[in-house]
């Protein structure tokens, strides 16, 4: 397995910068909630898991024969995969249904090993599990937003409309949904998802400059952009700031099917 280059950072070295700042916070937060919750304090039998019991090749073992426990054991590690990628040299893992083989699961126990409790609750690993769960199926939802607008668009502008990637001097810039699949782009929409008031300013200006890029690959492309912004207040001042003459298309969509339609139909309607 590889190891990170000279003067790269791994895991273990950014533990090591932030350990001492994470045990003085742990140990405020314990008493936080033992002065904020005294009245509601009580002692539980749980059950526990001795992980200092484990030398690695036994947890190697475990985790082929029980791929389910990774992810877990990854969240007590405070390990991403990206981390592991980077470490171990070993792409893609898949900490929620893993794929391993004996070296492969060998070189991620050995890993996870310095970083993992000497001993931690059953009930503790299944509530980090179910929160990054959570948070990976929100993500993956919102992540499909996107592709149920592309869809609209190509339904009701009878195109095929797909992510392209398109260069101008040299740089190269990406595009939600384009239409033709290759060539020039003719038709181009940028589907943005802004869920925070302060994220604004800047993807505006993203959307502005993507626009303009747009305008330099071929001038007598169409260029339209799908907004999903949930503060409706600040509507009429994002469409102010877009009205340029590279941008011919400014619709706003939420997550129901009619609202993305009707987002999809405006967009068409203007750009076709």
């Amino acid at each position: 397995m590889k190891s990170v280059p000279r003067g790269y950072g791994s895991h273990a070295d950014f533990m090591d910068m932030v350990r001492e700042s994470a045990v003085q916070r742990a140990a405020l937060i314990e008493r936080a909630l033992r002065d904020a919750f005294g009245g509601q304090l009580r002692e539980e039998t749980v059950l526990c898991i001795q992980l200092a019991d484990i030398d690695v090749y036994q947890l190697a073992d475990i985790i082929i024969d029980h791929p389910l426990i990774l992810k877990p054991l990854v969240i007590a590690a405070n390990v991403a995969g990206r981390a592991i990628e980077r470490d171990l040299g070993i792409p893609n893992v898949n900490a929620y249904d893993p794929k391993l083989d004996e070296r492969r699961a060998t070189a991620i126990a050995g890993y996870l090993k310095p970083f993992l409790p000497a001993t931690v609750s059953v009930p503790t690993l299944v509530a980090l599990d179910r929160v990054e769960f959570i948070d990976k199926e929100i993500r993956a939802y919102k992540g499909r937003w996107e592709r149920r607008v592309t869809e609209a668009l190509s339904e009701l502008g009878r195109k095929t409309f797909k992510k392209r990637k398109f260069d101008v001097n040299g740089e190269s810039f990406e595009i939600d949904a384009a239409h033709p699949s290759e060539g020039l782009i003719e038709l181009a929409v940028d589907i943005k998802r802004i869920e925070a008031r302060r994220d604004i300013h800047k993807r505006i200006d993203e959307i502005v400059n993507k626009a303009a890029k747009m305008a330099k690959h071929n001038p007598k492309a169409r260029f339209a952009t799908v907004i999903y912004f949930p503060f409706e207040d600040q509507h009429r001042q994002i469409e102010n700031r877009l009205a340029t003459p590279n941008i011919h298309a400014i619709a706003f969509a939420g997550e129901t099917e009619d609202s993305i339609r009707e987002a999809a139909e405006r967009i068409v309607t203007a750009i076709s």
